[in-house]
């Protein structure tokens, strides 16, 4: 009688892989859970996640914040990968103390750009840099929103973009301004281009999502799925190991808005983020309602939005200085 043998129990980072996957988490939020969990058993000397809890979970955290002077958002982002570890690949929970693990993170006001400044920035742009600034800020879209819309997602007979699955993994739709509609099209021709030499080469699929994957088996060379931003060039995809075009990083926006700021003479700190804040400043000066502007940033409460209020019509909550008087 011919004995099967058990499969091979994988290692603990492949089942951590497993589970985000299975929870439909983003590649960027895999390879990052999975950097802070490498990092937290080296810290330790490859001690077993099983033979350690709290206080090594707590030495970790405190040291990234003495040692390493990390961010408290940072210490939050390790924390949440080593959390998800101990409850969704070794069942079990982390009971911490209360108010003596978790970071709190300032909360500075939004850095906002006068409609001026904004025009300024983007007209000094080009291309599609130039372009993907234009969404931002007429659309208020975050930088990954923008980075991961497909051809799909954008309405030119109802003027709207749909953000699918924005921050929380929900879908909303947003503006798309009128002003570039035309360049858009014009874009969205030398895409297609790029994408049927793709096909005739035998490549021309795209990269999909653990959970779009498998929604979609075959839907990864149709038009409609493509990115509207594609990288310039094909790679290697890490999960399906075939050939894709993804699309562009987000460092060559980072870099472009950067530059274009400098270049005008601007002295606040600007990002592609700062399009965003200034998108839903303007259009609350504009005397459009907060929860308008809400519904558009896809904002899961109204106190997030609240924090633009601070600019309008002028700094300092709108009181005039006495020295004006």
């Amino acid at each position: 009688m011919e004995i099967t043998p058990k499969p091979k129990e994988k290692k603990l980072l492949e089942q951590v892989q497993d589970a985000i996957r299975a929870k439909h988490y983003s590649l960027r939020t895999e390879k990052t859970y999975i950097d802070w969990i490498r990092r937290f058993i080296l810290h330790h000397n490859k001690k077993h996640p099983r033979e350690m809890g709290v206080p090594e979970v707590q030495n970790f955290i405190i040291h990234l914040a003495t040692k390493d002077n990390v961010s408290a958002s940072t210490q939050n982002q390790a924390l949440s990968a080593i959390t998800f570890l101990y409850r969704h690949v070794l069942n079990t929970e982390l009971n911490f103390p209360t108010d003596t693990i978790r970071p709190t993170k300032s909360k500075p006001l939004p850095v906002v750009l006068t409609v001026e400044e904004a025009r300024a920035i983007i007209n000094n742009m080009n291309g599609t840099q130039k372009l993907m600034a234009k969404i931002l800020y007429g659309s208020g879209l975050r930088l990954m929103e923008c980075l991961r819309l497909r051809v799909k997602d954008i309405d030119f007979g109802n003027h709207q973009i749909i953000v699918r699955e924005g921050k929380g993994e929900k879908d909303r739709f947003t503006i798309l301004p009128d002003s570039i509609t035309q360049d858009l099209q014009s874009h969205l021709l030398v895409v297609k281009a790029i994408h049927e030499k793709d096909i005739k080469e035998g490549f021309g699929e795209t990269s999909f999502s653990y959970a779009l994957a498998k929604k979609y088996p075959n839907a990864s060379k149709e038009w409609m799925w493509q990115y509207i931003f594609p990288a310039s060039v094909r790679s290697l995809d890490p999960i399906s190991k075939k050939t894709k075009r993804h699309h562009i990083d987000p460092s060559v926006l980072q870099k472009a808005v950067r530059q274009s700021a400098l270049s005008v003479g601007l002295t606040k700190p600007v990002s592609p983020h700062t399009f965003r804040h200034s998108f839903a400043t303007h259009l609350l000066q504009n005397g459009y309602d907060i929860r308008t502007v809400q519904e558009l940033l896809g904002h899961k409460d109204v106190k997030t939005t609240m924090i633009y209020t601070h600019v309008l019509q002028r700094g300092g909550l709108a009181v005039k200085s006495p020295l004006d008087n």
